[in-house]
């Protein structure tokens, strides 16, 4: 049965102007809802939703396609009907310095102890000092002086009468009290000393080892006294700081009377002030000597006292927060995301406190949403297992990047957690949803949610409304040309070209957004005040022109005979097969000779490109396949005894796809049979082991390129393309190939089978099975 040709209507699904209710698209509405993905909507709007843990959420699909710009505003809405979270603050250990607490308050409560901790500090400096400089301290601290020297005068005035009695005298030398022994009152000289008799001066030593005990005892009752009234100075100090620092630490209370953590931290402060008096004495004195030379500044600043442990380190400020905090981390580091701890440089020395611990991403987002760009998480080392060990955990913990790789175990800071209550979302690719979910057991509890984004959507009535609103918002938002209904048609047709599917339009709203910039900018070029049909096309021919320049020297070549393309006359064991070759952003066809010789053998069908490892392993199925078909069709009785090679002409780069089998297998049996095949005629499609001709991807591109090939070359009204009949509902055709059509210049025919095809290629009916 013939196959009949294309008719020009269906090489290209065209969109009617009149369809639109609008002179321009300034005339439309603002529109807010997502274009073309209900099933992701849903998704997004119950990940959101759902307090459960566990339900964190994967966005995943192409860039493009919306899937950040959704998630965000249902977070956006989300966020604002949300309660505003606690503020999160650090502050001092006072038994453990190492290891700071975690103060939680509500927003605004946290910068307000701030403040009052730093008002504190500058009060106490000013009142302890003040306290001290009192007349009634002076008393008490003379009394307790002139006390303990009293005392110990007593006791060296008992030491020296027994150390007469006993012929000795108590003198004080540099090196300290001593003993010495005395005649008439004065002290014995070393010559007086051995001169006398022996008897005497045995006498003198047992006398003088009592008087030495008695010293000793009496020295060490005088360092008692002392210790007991440096106590004393002590004790009245702290009784002093206390009854100076009382009623400032009372009002701090009374502000935060209803927080009893609060309460708690102040209680151990107020005890650290008093215990720390001497510091706020010492910062009151200004140091003696004059001016300090530069070399000896920063040590004696070093060695100043620092009151920064009794300030508070607000890790998380709510106060001006509306709504839930809605935190898009852009570079997701191990630090940027749980935070990190910054040390200062000092003396050669690295110090630091809990004043320099910083927060991350999810500190920010706690009670709120954290939205991260998968593959930026993974990329960078050990922020992904953070993010898993926080949310398994319920927690952030500020640890030192490598800590437990360390050598030398040293001491540094560990902050106490802070709970986590966060909806972290996942934008990615699909890639990375599907490796994680098949190889990371955690990914699989933590994120359950999963909001799929399609690239295509239905070719409708209302979804073309909503790409000229969506059209409408673009120009709008960026100050563009607005679109006349001609230029919006055209946005319409170019996006169902870009899925290459007539019953469906791009959801790739990012390729989109691009198309109609740049055909705003070419509408200025040419003058116009709105955007028109011609306008969008011209965007689409500038872009091909500065993408296709290769493509253009492919088909110089091949007009030059230096790549060898016939089009025209015929051929055995000779046809065009149609492939794709990618540019990156541009794309297009080029035609390859294939050819297929045959002799007597038992090798059977012998693929030169497999054969030099230059075919990928479905372009390799594909030529099994096609030695399936044969086998079926034509060794029912007997075996198949042949020798046959196929070969890609001229080509020295790999070959992948199965869409040159129906190629391949046409130029088999022309050299079975014997009957050459037409040349004008160009074939794409894979065949399965029945003969079908399935369809394949890139026909628009494909038609195309062979199309440009014979226009170079010369129209002679008998070239055109086989493509798979299934294929035919995604023709999208550039405008010129359907006029060529429409003139009878070229034929596009959709086949069924490879009967159907090799009637065609021949002119001869393919028969049947005797």
């Amino acid at each position: 049965m013939p196959v009949d040709e294309l008719k020009p209507g269906a090489l290209r699904r065209m969109a009617d102007p009149a369809q639109f209710p609008f002179k321009s698209t300034a005339e439309l509405e603002p529109m807010v809802k997502v274009i073309g993905q209900p099933r992701a909507v849903e998704a997004v709007d119950f990940g959101v939703g759902i307090p459960s843990p566990g339900y964190n959420m994967y966005a995943l699909g192409p860039p493009g396609t919306g899937r950040t710009t959704t998630v965000m505003r249902f977070l956006e809405r989300e966020a604002a009907t949300r309660p505003v979270p606690d503020d999160w603050l650090y502050v001092n250990n006072f038994q453990e310095s190492h290891r700071p607490k975690v103060l939680r308050l509500p927003a605004g409560r946290g910068a307000q102890l701030r403040s009052d901790m730093a008002n504190l500090i500058e009060e106490l400096k000013t009142e302890i000092p003040r306290a001290f400089e009192s007349e009634d301290y002076e008393r008490q601290k003379e009394k307790i002086t002139r006390e303990a020297t009293a005392e110990k005068q007593r006791e060296f005035s008992q030491l020296e009468r027994y150390a007469r009695e006993r012929g000795f005298a108590v003198v004080r030398t540099p090196a300290g009290v001593g003993i010495t022994p005395v005649r008439d009152d004065k002290p014995m000289t070393p010559d007086e000393y051995n001169q006398l008799p022996k008897a005497t001066r045995e006498e003198l030593e047992r006398e003088g080892q009592q008087v030495r005990a008695a010293l000793n005892a009496t020295l060490r009752l005088s360092r008692r006294i002392d210790r007991a009234a440096r106590e004393r100075v002590q004790r009245l100090d702290r009784e002093v700081a206390a009854y100076a620092i009382s009623p400032i630490f009372d009002e701090l209370r009374e502000a935060h009377a209803d927080f009893p953590a609060v309460l708690e931290y102040l209680a151990a402060a107020q005890k650290d002030v008093i215990d720390h008096v001497d510091d706020f004495r010492r910062a009151a004195r200004p140091e003696e000597g004059g001016e300090v030379p530069p070399a000896l500044a920063g040590l004696i600043a070093a060695r100043a006292p620092s009151f920064d442990r009794y300030r508070v380190n607000v890790l998380v400020d709510n106060s001006q927060t509306r709504g839930a905090p809605l935190i898009q981390e852009a570079n997701p580091t191990y630090p940027n995301l749980i935070g990190r701890i910054e040390h200062q440089a000092q003396f050669g020395a690295l110090v630091t406190d809990f004043t320099m611990i910083k927060p991350g991403a999810l500190h920010r987002a706690n009670g709120g949403y954290l939205v991260l760009e998968v593959r930026d998480v993974l990329t960078n080392p050990f922020a992904w297992d953070a993010l898993k060990r926080s949310l398994k955990s319920r927690q952030v913990r500020v640890e030192e990047l490598l800590q437990e790789f360390r050598f030398i175990a040293t001491v540094t800071l560990e902050p106490e957690p802070i709970p986590l209550e966060i909806k972290v979302v996942l934008i990615g690719d699909p890639l990375f949803y599907y490796l994680l979910y098949a190889l990371d057991e955690d990914f699989r509890e933590l994120f359950k949610v999963k909001a799929d984004f399609a690239v295509v959507m239905d070719w409708t009535d209302e979804s073309v409304q909503d790409y000229a609103r969506f059209v409408a918002n673009i120009c709008h938002e960026e100050n563009l040309r607005h679109f006349d209904p001609a230029g919006v048609a055209k946005i319409v047709e170019q996006s169902s070209r870009m899925v290459e599917d007539q019953r469906k339009l791009a959801t790739r709203f990012g390729d989109v957004r691009d198309l109609v910039r740049e055909s705003s900018y070419w509408a200025g070029t040419n003058g116009h005040e709105l955007v028109t049909a011609g306008d969008v096309l011209k965007t689409i021919d500038k872009r091909i022109y500065r993408s296709n320049q290769i493509e253009e020297r492919v088909r110089e070549m091949i007009a030059r005979d230096i790549i060898l393309i016939s089009v025209d006359g015929e051929a055995t064991g000779q046809v065009n097969g149609l492939s794709l070759v990618p540019l990156g952003d541009y794309m297009f066809g080029k035609p390859s000779r294939i050819t297929a010789r045959i002799s007597p053998g038992r090798e059977g069908v012998v693929d030169i490109q497999r054969e030099t490892r230059l075919g990928g392993p479905i372009h390799s199925k594909g030529v099994l396949i096609l030695a399936g078909y044969l086998a079926g069709k034509y060794a029912i009785d007997r075996p198949l005894a042949l020798s046959a090679s196929i070969a890609f002409e001229q080509l020295y780069e790999g070959v992948e796809g199965d869409s040159a089998s129906s190629t391949e297998l046409y130029a088999l049996l022309s050299s079975l049979s014997g009957y050459p095949l037409r040349q004008g005629l160009a074939v794409t499609g894979s065949v399965n082991q029945y003969g079908k001709v399935q369809a394949i991807g890139g026909v628009n591109e494909k038609v195309e390129g062979f199309f440009d090939v014979a226009r170079v070359m010369g129209l002679t009204g008998q070239q055109g393309v086989l493509i798979p009949a299934d294929n035919a509902q995604h023709l999208m055709l550039r405008q010129d190939v359907i006029d060529a059509v429409e003139q009878g210049q070229f034929h596009l025919y959709p086949v069924n089978t490879i009967d159907e095809g090799i009637e065609l290629l021949t002119g001869r009916p393919a028969g049947e099975r005797q």
